[in-house]
This record gives structure tokens, C-alpha cells and sequence, in this order.
């Protein structure tokens, strides 16, 4: 189908695999709402692309994290940050929406309104400022009109600085983690059904990946000593997938490499335990009723920064939605081999201990919304809205 040239565009920018996810589930609530008449430029990664978003720049070169990571390609960063201004100051859309990766969009914001463009701004993914320093929340209110959050408690911290801001909900919420085919996903790959399985997921990024695989490795061989039935498997993404096969390739255990969100969530649905990096996919485990122990290494460079600045107690959401420690986490220099496979070894022979944590995951949901408006379609809607408040003929009526 030709795009519509008059219908309004919208520049959509992610940094990183999660950020593509949510920019992808936000075009699609954005077509839906619109009949299809709008159109989309920007970067992204492969689901933004099933969309239809040529992205600018592979994703890859923007998907680092990590003060020790992004100095020795900071002047690649920011030569990428003004060609994407350059190109929202050619193109003008109806808005710019930013997600998350704050490190690269806000420089773009930044760059965009120093240069005087007057382009309606959006960030979608508050920065944690209830985690890290709140000098970042009026870094934000300084270059945009408008703030997107995932989490109900978090717009106060950005209305306070004169910021307008919504509560659209958590994505995970809607990403079908909780509909996989667990038996279905055991017969297609040869798993046993009596046999016990660890999901390991060691990240988005190739830095998380690089870290934590040496470490699964070592966890899972000790594992293996006291579950000799135990069956790995390993749900990746393009963008790590190269890594994850060279790293796994000689290990003395068998591990089933996995692609794509539908195999991923059967995955899950075929564990009885999961050893994750931290992130986004806290609440994707949680939405399976997935046990899991978080694991985390950063960096030494990073790693000492980090626990001169976090303030919140966890970096798990489950536990930082709950206020109290549900899912273990075993992060820098406690995530080790040895503390990894005792943390996991006590789960797989505790039921009850599996069950409190299914309870606090059913918990952490319903506080987050579980049940009403998807939470891109509030994103979409929320988008729309702003443009129309700026120039009613920049955006059809949603849908």
C-alpha cells in the first residue's frame, strides 16, 4: 500500500532493544487509532521495523550502556545525535517521541531546541529519578512538553518541576508473556516432560551479555552437579544473537538457543526457574508467574559509580513496585557463580518459596493496571491528543 503523503508524520526514536519494543506496540496503537494515516521516521530495531520504520542507524550502534562503554565511541554518539536533528529539522514532523535511552534521545532534544526548532517533543519512559539523581528530572523539563511513564507513582516527581505529564501504563502488560505454550514448546525442541528447566536470559545488550554468560556458564555447570537432569534453554534477539552462539558454543551443557517474543514466552512457559540480567524483563517473568533470581554486572568503572548514586533499595520492578525483597538479587560483586547457583538451587527445591514469588508477581500487576486500556493504546492516545492541542489539523481523530 503507498503511504499517504498528507497523513501526519511522526519521528519515533529508540536507543535500545526495549526501547523498540514499546516504539514498536506504539506504532502499531498509533495506525490502529488512526485508520492508518500516519506515517514514521526515526531508529529503531526490528520491531519497529515489522512496522514499517526504515531506521536511520542500525540499532546496535546505539544499544551500549555504561560510562566505560559509551567514552571510547562518545564522538560517533554525538555525531549520530546532530544527523538526527538534522533530519527532524528537514523532515518537521507533527512530533518527535523519544523512548527512553536518555543518554542519546535527550541529546537530540537538547540539540533540537538549542538550534530553535519549536518541533512538540515527547519523551515515553520516565528516567528513575526515584532511583538515581533528580537532577534529571528538571534535565527533562528543560527540552520537552510532554512525559510518558510506565509506573502510576512516577509522574509527581516530573509535575512538581512544571512538567506535563501522563501515566500510560507498562507495556508488559500487554506483551502476551503470559500466553505461551509451554507443553507445546517442551515437545518441539525434545524437553522431557518431568524434566526440570532454567530459562537463562543475560541481556539486550552485548555488554550485559559478555559479563553475565561467563558467569551463567560457571552457575549452570554447579547446578548441573546437583540437578544431573536439569535442561538449559536461552531465548535471544538479533542483536546479541552472534554473541550468545559464540559464548554458549563450548559449554559442557547442552543449551536450546531460541529466537523471537513468541518463543521466548513459550520458553518461559516451559521453565520451572529463571536466571535473568536485570531489566524490563523482570515484569515479563512476572506476567509468566516465571520464579527467577536477578543477576547483574556492570563495568568495575560503572559498577563503582552506580553505588555512589542508585538510592532505591532494589533494581528489580517487582520488588520496587512491592517495596520489599520478593525476586533475589545478586548484583555486582555478589553476582557470582556460587551465590547464583545456591539462590537457584533453594527455588527449584522450595515450591513454597516458588509460590511466594508467583503471589508477589500477581501483586506488583494489579497495582500496575493488569486488566484495563493497553497501554500503548493510552501512549497513542496521549500522543494524538498532544498534537491536536498544538495544531488541530496535524492529527486525525483517534479511533
Amino acid at each position: 500500500m503507498a503511504e499517504d503523503a498528507a497523513a501526519p508524520l511522526i519521528f519515533i526514536i529508540a536507543g535500545e532493544p526495549s526501547g523498540d519494543a514499546l516504539g514498536g506496540a506504539l506504532m502499531a496503537a498509533l495506525k490502529q487509532r488512526t485508520g492508518g494515516a500516519v506515517r514514521f521516521a526515526g531508529i529503531g530495531g526490528e520491531r519497529m521495523a515489522e512496522e514499517g520504520l526504515r531506521s536511520l542507524v542500525p540499532l546496535h550502534e546505539l544499544a551500549i550502556m555504561g560510562i566505560a562503554e559509551v567514552l571510547p565511541r562518545a564522538r560517533r554518539i554525538l555525531r549520530l545525535v546532530r544527523e538526527t536533528a538534522d533530519r527532524v529539522a528537514t523532515l518537521q514532523p507533527a512530533a518527535v517521541v523519544t523512548i527512553d535511552s536518555s543518554g542519546f534521545t535527550w541529546r537530540v532534544a537538547e540539540n533540537l531546541r538549542r538550534r530553535g526548532e519549536r518541533v512538540t517533543l515527547i519523551h515515553y519512559v520516565a528516567p528513575m529519578v526515584w532511583a538515581w539523581r533528580k537532577a534529571k528530572a528538571r534535565k527533562v523539563a528543560r527540552w520537552y512538553d510532554h512525559l510518558m511513564t510506565l509506573l502510576p507513582f512516577e509522574p509527581a516527581y516530573f509535575t512538581a518541576l512544571g512538567l506535563a505529564c501522563s501515566y500510560v501504563g507498562h507495556p508488559v502488560l500487554e506483551s502476551g508473556a503470559d500466553r505461551g505454550d509451554g507443553a507445546a514448546f517442551r515437545r518441539r525442541h525434545g524437553i522431557a516432560a518431568d524434566a526440570q528447566v532454567l530459562c537463562l536470559l543475560p541481556g539486550s545488550r552485548r555488554g550485559e551479555v559478555n559479563r553475565l554468560l561467563p558467569i551463567y556458564r560457571r552457575t549452570v555447570i554447579a547446578l548441573r552437579q546437583r540437578h544431573p537432569r536439569l535442561t538449559i534453554v536461552l531465548p535471544t534477539i538479533e542483536l546479541v544473537a552472534d554473541a550468545v552462539g559464540a559464548a554458549t558454543r563450548a559449554w559442557p551443557v547442552p543449551v536450546t538457543i531460541v529466537h523471537g517474543l513468541a518463543e521466548k514466552y513459550a520458553a518461559f512457559a516451559a521453565s520451572d526457574l529463571a536466571l535473568a540480567a536485570s531489566g524490563t524483563v523482570a515484569l515479563e517473568l512476572a506476567m509468566a508467574g516465571l520464579p527467577a533470581v536477578i543477576a547483574y554486572k556492570m563495568n568495575p568503572i560503572t559498577g563503582f559509580l552506580a553505588r555512589r548514586i542508585v538510592k532505591t533499595r532494589f533494581v528489580n520492578l517487582v520488588n520496587v513496585i512491592l517495596d520489599r525483597l520478593v525476586v533475589p538479587e545478586l548484583l555486582l560483586e555478589e553476582c557470582t557463580a556460587d551465590r547464583l547457583s545456591s539462590a537457584l538451587d533453594a527455588l527449584l527445591d522450595d515450591a513454597a518459596a516458588r509460590a511466594v514469588q508467583v503471589a508477589g508477581y500477581r501483586e506488583s500487576l494489579a497495582r500496575l493496571g493488569r486488566g484495563g486500556t493497553a497501554p500503548s493504546l493510552r501512549a497513542a492516545d496521549t500522543v494524538l491528543a498532544i498534537m491536536r492541542a498544538r495544531d488541530p489539523s496535524a492529527a486525525p481523530q483517534a479511533n
